[in-house]
């Protein structure tokens, strides 16, 4: 037994540092405690699969297939906003400004406190530098030209919401980290201080500040290194200020939790929901546009108030469907219901409940067009959706090229 012991231990030794660190101790006792937690692992609020459905070969037929891998990347380089120190250092003029930096990683100004989401910096989402998705775009600015960030929130540790590099450049600031429970076996294992950890059950809050946070159920999973042992938990999360109300789901599949979430704490003035990386071999843990837009009535209480931020999408290639599908969904699904979707380029600071808010579909300038041109894009006020009729958008002809159509996500 000594010698596998040390063999073991050898074995761990040998495993990169951003596998992270499997919860132990009175943090495993406290798991054990949670009532999301039977039968050794946590649970999800409604059943979901957590595995893709069917074959990994058909999965892969579809992955690899060479005429549809065309359309899963951008054509061109992706115009990110060249955001700079200046535009992020004077105060929103309404209390609360958003700048999504790509994927689901978001910076949140609300109420005179800075929140970041998920922050991803990292080249790859991945365990290794050298293989795993690859950025599709750069980052807007480096994480140093950020400035002070009192909160730090993770949805959960898979490597696109929870990056190596990216804790290693805050861990020696002084933010705080709200993570879901047994998230912090990670944090503190990359150098963070347990005393900046804030790890909550869902419904638990925690304040920083003037700020409270509150993580909400999520349908997902969790998971990083060779072993998946569901012992580290996901969230949704909830920010409230003196103001302004703001949601970020994280990922999640579909359920009808999220009425439940509304009528406790919303509406809110922004909800930021997982739009892309959706398929069909895992309909359970992401959402679709049309999803990701019922969602958002949902959290308004059946109402199309506020404004809808798509997330998940953009940066990495983590699925079969199309580069700029969720966008397109999105406007889609926006018009179909009269909400109001914001569409910032990477990086590009608004304002939710300013007059205005980006609305362009900015991806369609560096993506295959559809056979027939792009659908039209109709305005009304600072709100873009989907027409059915192809016509010229933002200078860009609506005649056939010849393409391949790319299926809208509908």
């Amino acid at each position: 037994m000594t010698g596998f012991r040390t063999l073991s231990s050898g074995l761990r030794a040998l495993q990169p540092a951003a596998f992270g660190a499997d919860p132990g101790g009175e943090r495993m006792e406290r798991i054990r405690r949670s009532p999301n937690f039977a039968d050794g692992v946590f649970q999800n609020p409604v059943s979901a699969r957590t595995r893709p459905d069917g074959s990994m070969l058909e999965f892969a037929k579809v992955f690899f297939r060479k005429e549809e891998r065309a359309h899963r990347a951008p054509a061109g380089t992706v115009p990110v906003y060249p955001t700079t120190l200046a535009d992020l250092a004077k105060p929103a003029a309404s209390g609360l400004r958003i700048t999504w930096m790509g994927h689901s990683s978001v910076l949140a100004e609300i109420d005179g406190h800075r929140v970041l989401f998920d922050p991803v910096w990292g080249e790859r989402c991945s365990p290794f530098n050298f293989v795993g998705p690859k950025r599709l775009h750069p980052v807007p600015l480096p994480l140093a030209a950020l400035g002070p960030v009192d909160v730090v929130v993770i949805s959960h540790d898979h490597y696109d919401h929870l990056d190596l590099p990216t804790i290693k450049a805050l861990a020696d600031t002084d933010t705080v980290f709200a993570v879901p429970l047994g998230v912090g076996a990670h944090l503190e294992h990359w150098g963070v201080s347990p005393d900046r950890v804030r790890e909550l059950d869902w419904n638990e809050s925690t304040k920083v500040g003037g700020i409270s946070l509150t993580a909400t159920p999520a349908r997902h999973f969790c998971g990083r290194g060779l072993r998946n042992t569901q012992h580290t938990l996901w969230a949704s999360w909830v920010v409230t200020g003196d103001e302004h109300r703001i949601y970020h789901s994280g990922d999640t599949g579909y359920f009808e939790g999220f009425k439940d979430i509304g009528a406790e704490h919303g509406p809110f003035d922004i909800t930021m929901i997982q739009i892309g990386a959706y398929s069909e071999f895992w309909p359970d843990i992401h959402m679709t546009p049309e999803e990701g837009m019922r969602t958002h009535l949902d959290l308004q209480g059946g109402r199309p108030t506020g404004v809808m931020l798509p997330i998940h999408w953009a940066t990495f290639n983590l699925a079969t469907h199309p580069w700029v599908e969720p966008g397109e969904g999105t406007m889609a699904a926006a018009h179909a219901v009269g909400a109001r979707v914001a569409l910032p380029r990477p990086g590009q600071p608004f304002e939710p409940t300013a007059e205005t808010v980006p609305a362009e579909p900015w991806w369609r300038g560096v993506a295959v067009p559809p056979r027939g041109g792009w659908p039209a894009v109709e305005k009304s006020g600072a709100d873009a959706s989907v027409s059915d009729t192809p016509g010229d958008v933002v200078g860009q002809a609506s005649e056939g090229t010849g393409e391949p159509e790319t299926v809208p996500a509908s």
